[in-house]
């Protein structure tokens, strides 16, 4: 087999490797994001999962419930944008790293 393509095929499988670990790590990667000055902080991590909501007493008022779904609804979607963009940037840096050595990739 070509000495070239064997090269590419080890640089592969490497990567390969190191993406696995990667998506294994996510968990661990959390993005916080607030809405409504901070009465609502919403946890999200890299594998666009919540994992935890608080709430500042003084937004819990049975009156204005539409509001404090909102107010989670804005805060959860920017929470996930921001793990999401973490879990791109890990992904992206494992992938870079790997680009150069691949031959008929650079």
């Amino acid at each position: 087999m070509n000495p070239e393509l064997m090269k590419a095929l080890e640089q592969v499988q490497k990567m390969q490797e190191e993406v696995s670990k990667v998506q294994e790590s996510l968990g661990s990667v959390v993005a916080t994001a607030e809405a409504g000055g901070g009465m609502v902080k919403i946890t999200a991590n890299g594998r666009q999962e919540i994992v935890s909501i608080k709430l500042e007493k003084e937004v819990i008022d049975p009156n204005e419930q539409e509001m404090l779904e909102d107010l989670i609804v804005a805060a959860a979607n920017r929470a996930l944008a921001k793990a999401k963009e973490l879990a791109e940037d890990k992904m992206s840096l494992v992938a870079n790293s790997f680009m150069p050595n691949i031959p008929g990739l650079r």
